[in-house]
């Protein structure tokens, strides 16, 4: 198979899955919407905004959410075991892999009414809104490279693959960051990965 080829398999695949699909189109949506205003320019600086919140969400949700004890009610467990438990029990399938559309766009929705009653106004909050779709399409890419067999182009790339695979294969307590890891420096959950011991329950969240 050719590179270029390969490479249009991949992207196929990523959008098979998931709601990478659902996030482009948002994306384009609140993106038209400014332009049509004329608002764009203006919001930029809150996409960056919108951009460092996703970032620190990923690694608080990746840390307490998904890394949560098992739940007692059992609809709660299902929902642990399909967003994250089920994806450290067999990490290498895709379908496990990407959050899925049912339950992002109810997350949207109350992320847009939150901004809303913090900021009132509608051209901010889809600011907000496309900082945080950038980077959660960012993480869905940055997440899926690690758990493909390719080597990624970049110095960075190649290191952050390695570094979500440690928290896959190493230890689960630490490494929580797959898009950077800043918040792990900044919060404690950063190990030399030669001095980190390994755990036994990388596999198994669900019995802990």
């Amino acid at each position: 198979m050719s590179k270029v080829s390969s490479n249009l398999e991949l992207v196929k695949e990523f959008f098979r899955h998931g709601s990478n699909a659902v996030i482009v189109v948002l994306v384009g949506a609140l993106a038209a919407s400014l332009l049509k205003n004329g608002q764009f320019g203006a919001m930029v600086p809150y996409m960056g905004l919108g951009l460092v919140i996703f970032f620190l969400t990923e690694y608080v949700a990746h840390r307490f959410q998904l890394h949560a004890p098992p739940a007692p009610n059992e609809f709660a467990k299902k929902l642990q075991h399909r967003l994250h438990y089920d994806h450290h029990t067999e990490p290498n399938r895709l379908d496990l892999l990407f959050i899925p559309a049912w339950y992002l766009v109810p997350l949207l929705v109350l992320y847009g009414y939150v901004y809303y009653k913090i900021v009132g106004s509608l051209a901010i909050v889809q600011g907000l809104l496309l900082g945080n779709l950038a980077g959660l399409f960012y993480y869905e890419y940055v997440h899926f490279i690690a758990h493909v067999p390719v080597t990624p182009m970049t110095p960075w790339g190649r290191y952050m693959k390695k570094y979500h695979l440690w928290h896959h294969y190493k230890n689960e307590n630490f490494w929580y960051g797959v898009t950077n890891p800043f918040f792990d420096k900044i919060f404690g959950t950063y190990r030399d990965q030669a001095e980190a011991e390994k755990s036994g329950t990388t596999r198994s969240l669900h019995l802990r």
